[in-house]
Order: structure tokens, then C-alpha cells, then sequence
């Protein structure tokens, strides 16, 4: 990165061009660039710096310069809106926002320069202070209320809480969870086959208080089927299912050591 080195009084080429058109009280808009040519070239002249870098800003600046005071001398170029093109646009956009950057950065170095001398004190309010809150009059709160007001707040809020009521999902009645084991229900069970031997499926699914204890039912047939207490058999498609106990439920051990567990 190239470090900027300070020439005289001037930043560089651009500086020294604003400083000669206003050292000699110069339209930017209408620069005379022989002259400003001439006092730039005579400046390069007696420049005695080593920073080459620095020294090729001021050369290419004077070769621009020299680029349009040749152009000055020709005949003007037209545009293609039929304009005359003047050489010194460009320069003189560039000079614009030179200055406008530079005036800028003295308005921020004087308010830097200005907030260097101020300095912020941290708030030390007591805490009673910070704690007051100023007594609310219940009379002054309430003397603009009327029955009136009074009965538009309740609807209002009446109508607020009747805005959150799904119209749906509130007719919806409460499920509540039935506990019932399948241990209890084959205990049941056996109680039912010491009474009848022969029994109708249906009949049996269709004697219970809820889905749960249908569900619960099926499984428990399923569990005695499986352990050799019990039998089914259908005649016909479709038809009833009957089941048979093959054992005395008295003698079901291990359906008792089963509830157990």
C-alpha cells in the first residue's frame, strides 16, 4: 500500500489544482488551462521529492493537462446530439468532488476536534428516584366514564373472547382415557365362561360399555385361543362366531399367574 506523502501544502495533483484556481479566483466551470497549465508545469518544475510514486501522480496529471490544452487548440469534436464536446468536462467533474470530499473531511475534523473536549458523565439518580411512579387518582381516571363506555368495554372484550373460540373445535366433548388391563378383562373372562360354556362372539362384543372394552375383549378371546381354553368355530360365511370353553375355568392356572403379571 502506498503511504501518501505530503508535498508543501498540497496532497497532490488535484490539490494543487484547486489551489490555483482559487489562488487566482478561477470559474471552475471555465478554466482558462493555458494558464493553470503553465503555473502547474512551472510547479513540477521545482518538486525535489524521491517518492517516484508520488512524483508519476503529478507527471500524469501534467500530461492530462497538456492532453487538453493541445485539445483547446483544435477544433471542437461534436457529440451525437450535435453538442460541442469540451476537453475540460472530465477535469473539472473530477476537481467537484475533490473539493466537495475535502470541505467534507474539514466539517468531520472539526467535530472530532469538538468531541475531544466533551466528555459524559454516568447518570447517578438515587434510587428512590428512579423507583417513584406518580399516585394514579382513581376519581381523575374514572371522571370521563359513563354506564354507556362502561357497557361498549364489555362487549368489546366480550366480543375479543368470542374471536378466540374455535367454532369448531368447541363443540368437541372431552375423551377421557378408560383404564382397563388386559389381566383384568381375561379375569372377567373367566368368570363368563364358568357361566357359559357356549357363547356368542357378537353377543359378547356387543355387551360392552366401550370401544376400549371391545377392543380390550377381542384380545383377551385372542389370548385364550391361543393358550387352549377356548375354541371358535363358524358355520358359514358371515355367520355368528361361537366360542366353546374346552377346560373348567376353575382349573385355568396359568391365566391366574398371567393377571399376576
Amino acid at each position: 500500500m502506498a503511504i501518501p506523502i505530503k508535498i508543501n501544502v498540497f496532497e497532490g495533483p488535484l490539490d494543487l489544482l484547486l489551489h490555483l484556481i482559487e489562488k487566482n479566483k478561477i470559474d471552475i466551470y471555465d478554466i482558462p488551462i493555458v494558464e493553470i497549465t503553465d503555473q502547474y508545469m512551472e510547479y513540477i518544475h521545482g518538486m525535489e521529492t524521491e517518492d517516484l510514486g508520488t512524483m508519476s501522480e503529478f507527471l500524469v496529471m501534467a500530461a492530462t493537462l497538456l492532453d487538453i490544452k493541445c485539445k483547446m487548440l483544435l477544433p471542437r469534436q461534436v457529440n451525437e446530439e450535435g453538442e460541442e464536446e469540451d476537453p475540460r468536462e472530465e477535469l473539472v467533474q473530477k476537481l467537484l468532488e475533490y473539493k466537495m470530499y475535502k470541505y467534507m473531511s474539514y466539517e468531520l475534523k472539526d467535530k472530532m476536534d469538538g468531541a475531544a473536549g466533551v466528555f459524559f458523565k454516568k447518570p447517578t439518580i438515587p434510587d428512590e428516584v428512579m423507583k417513584y411512579r406518580e399516585p394514579v387518582d382513581p376519581q381523575a381516571l374514572l371522571a370521563s366514564l359513563t354506564l354507556e363506555k362502561l357497557n361498549q368495554i364489555y362487549k368489546s372484550i366480550l366480543k375479543k373472547q368470542e374471536s378466540k373460540i374455535d367454532p369448531i373445535r368447541s363443540k368437541f366433548g372431552t375423551i377421557e382415557k378408560e383404564e382397563v388391563s388386559l389381566s383384568d378383562k381375561m379375569l372377567e373372562m373367566k368368570a363368563y365362561a364358568a357361566e357359559n360354556r357356549r357363547f356368542s362372539f357378537r353377543g359378547l362384543l356387543e355387551g360392552q360399555t366401550s370401544k376400549i372394552q371391545v377392543i380390550v375383549t377381542f384380545l383377551s378371546i385372542l389370548e385364550l385361543m391361543k393358550m387352549g381354553y377356548v375354541h371358535v368355530k363358524q358355520e358359514e360365511l358371515f355367520d355368528d362366531i361361537q366360542v366353546e370353553v374346552k377346560e373348567d375355568p376353575d382349573i385355568w392356572k396359568n391365566l391366574t399367574e398371567f393377571a399376576d403379571e
